[in-house]
Formats: C-alpha cells, sequence, structure tokens
C-alpha cells in the first residue's frame, strides 16, 4: 500500500477532511470534527484506525501487523503496520468500518448538518 493510495481512500469516503493539528508530520483524517486514521507522512510504516474493542482483539490474536492504537486508547484504537499480514483490501476494510464506526458515533445534529 502506498501512501497516495491510501490518502486517496480516505478522502473518497463520505464527508471526510484531512488536516496536520499536531505537527507537519502526523496527517489525520477526520469525519464530522472526529478522528478516524493518523499516518505519519514522512515514515508511512502504519496507521491507526479507531476499532470496535471486541473486533481489535480478534485482529491483534490473528494479525502479528495489528497491535494496540500506538499513544491512543488501546481499547479503541490498533495500529496497522503497512505492507505486513495485513493486505491492502483488509487495510481498506479496516479504514472503512473505521471512518463508519467514528461517523456511527457522531451527534445526530452533527449527522444531519453533513447529509446537506
Amino acid at each position: 500500500m502506498t501512501l497516495e493510495t491510501l490518502c486517496t481512500f480516505c478522502l473518497s469516503l463520505p464527508h471526510v477532511t484531512e488536516a496536520f493539528p499536531f505537527d507537519q508530520n502526523t496527517l489525520v483524517f477526520k469525519v464530522g470534527g472526529k478522528i478516524f486514521a493518523l499516518l505519519d507522512v514522512d515514515n508511512f510504516d502504519s496507521i491507526n484506525l479507531k476499532c470496535d474493542p471486541e473486533e481489535a482483539v480478534e485482529l491483534r490474536e490473528s494479525y502479528s501487523a495489528i497491535n494496540g492504537g500506538y499513544h491512543m486508547n488501546k481499547k479503541h484504537w490498533n495500529t496497522v503496520t503497512i505492507n505486513s499480514d495485513v493486505d491492502d483490501k483488509l487495510l481498506l476494510e479496516l479504514t472503512r468500518k473505521s471512518h463508519q464506526l467514528v461517523f456511527n458515533g457522531l451527534p445526530k445534529k452533527i449527522k444531519n448538518e453533513l447529509a446537506l
């Protein structure tokens, strides 16, 4: 997976914005102002993605490249190592699920504003 491919995919999801709120290297993707993905643009070897807590544990047990979210709440976030035992198809699916999980957790008012 390339950085460009993953960024293009993230931006293709509904209502996504990108920003560098922490520093000039950490790119975040947000939906409704809430982060669903973080990655380092200079050292693109992993991505942090939100995950259902039960699924997060299952994924960590099944893939050596999926671990508790680096500098994140490990109950809700996974760090996925790029170009590892997680293939590109699964990585994109985990990214889509992260986006959907964050979107589903948004207040109804924000969801309605995004639908306009």
